[in-house]
């Protein structure tokens, strides 16, 4: 476990933030990845988790790390990432949700629609 918390600047952009590092292989571009994340705006302000808050019962994203189905900023921030590692990113809105058919998307009307109307802001990931 990391005793300091490390924020790093990527070159596109994304701010990270290493919080747990994790065990094992590193994930790569190209790799099938499954992860939980919550969402958040840059005010704070609650999106979407794929935990429930309350339950604590969680419904994981499978997603390939090839750049044709998730944003690319999350990519960025998965990409490295050890299994059972936990990072805290900002996403700035041109590697966010550019096209409303990237994921991750909530698959429920409310959460959906949220995300979609703030893509042009900064998001906040926990994966």
């Amino acid at each position: 476990m990391l005793s300091v918390f490390r924020y790093r600047k990527l070159d596109s952009g994304v701010k990270l933030e290493d919080v747990v590092e994790g065990e094992g292989t590193e994930a790569r571009e190209g790799n099938l990845v499954q992860f939980n994340y919550v969402c958040r705006r840059a005010n704070g302000y609650f999106v979407h988790s794929t935990v429930n808050q309350f339950s604590g019962e969680s419904k994981p994203v499978t997603l390939p790390l090839d750049g044709q189905e998730m944003i690319r900023g999350l990519k960025e921030v998965l990409i490295g990432l050890k299994a059972g590692g936990k990072r805290r990113a900002l996403i700035p809105p041109e590697l966010g949700y550019i096209d409303e058919s990237l994921q991750p998307v909530p698959e429920e009307f409310g959460p959906r629609r949220s995300l979609l109307s703030h893509a042009k802001e900064l998001l906040v990931f926990e994966v």
